[in-house]
This record gives C-alpha cells, structure tokens and sequence, in this order.
C-alpha cells in the first residue's frame, strides 16, 4: 500500500508542479515576452524547487541525513529531464511547427514520468 500512496502523492504533486512549470512558463514568455526556450529554463527551475520540497517531504518522506547528495542527485536527474524538455520543445516547436502550449504540455508528462523513475530509483531509493 506504501507504492500505492507514493504514486499517488506523485502524481498530485507532480500535478502542482507540472502547473507551476505551465505559469511560470506562460508568465515568462507571454506576459513578460521572454524567448520561448529562456522561458522554459526559467519553467523548469521553479518548477524543480518546488518538486525536490515536495518529493522529499511528501512523496517519498525521505529521512536521508545526507541532503546535499540526495538534493545534488535530485537536481542532477532534473538537469538530464531538464536537457530533455528543452530539446523537445525545440523539436516540437522549431522542427514540427506544433504550437508551444501544446508541446508544452506533452512534453511535460514525458518528463513527470522519467522524473518519477531516476527519483525512486536513484534518489529516493529505500
């Protein structure tokens, strides 16, 4: 019933994040007209702050004494989905010529999954 919980807990917070990545994303390139590919760098920061808080507390309740390795792990796998999105959304916008908030958003629940595998695999591994 733990992995039950945990894949529950992800996915509501893998909701909140994936709405914080979309409004930081829409409130930099939109409203502050900030380069599509800027924005979601910008998307994908805020967006890992609030996910490590919430994975670490919440999803995964992690009693690791060892923060800054499991945070640099964290934030390491976050840099290869990181890595991912942004191409994708190159790939998506630039090569296929799909609009942005659509390829933002498929591109996101490709990166919530590898997100949730490298986090219980390798950073908050029991």
């Amino acid at each position: 019933m733990k992995l039950d919980r945990e894949l529950f807990l992800y996915v509501v917070f893998g909701a909140f994040t994936f709405f914080v990545n979309i409004i930081t994303y829409f409130i930099f390139e939109n409203l502050l007209g900030i380069n599509y590919l800027i924005s979601n760098i910008l998307a994908w920061f805020f967006s890992v702050l609030f996910a490590y808080v919430t994975n670490r507390i919440w999803v995964f309740e992690s009693k690791s004494t060892e923060i800054l390795k499991e945070m640099s792990l964290f934030f390491g796998g976050r840099i290869f989905s990181g890595a991912v999105d942004t191409a994708l959304m190159y790939l998506f916008i630039d090569v296929l010529v799909i609009g942005d908030l659509i390829s933002k958003i498929v591109v996101q629940v490709i990166v919530i999954v590898l997100n949730y595998i490298f986090s219980k695999l390798i950073v908050f591994k029991d």
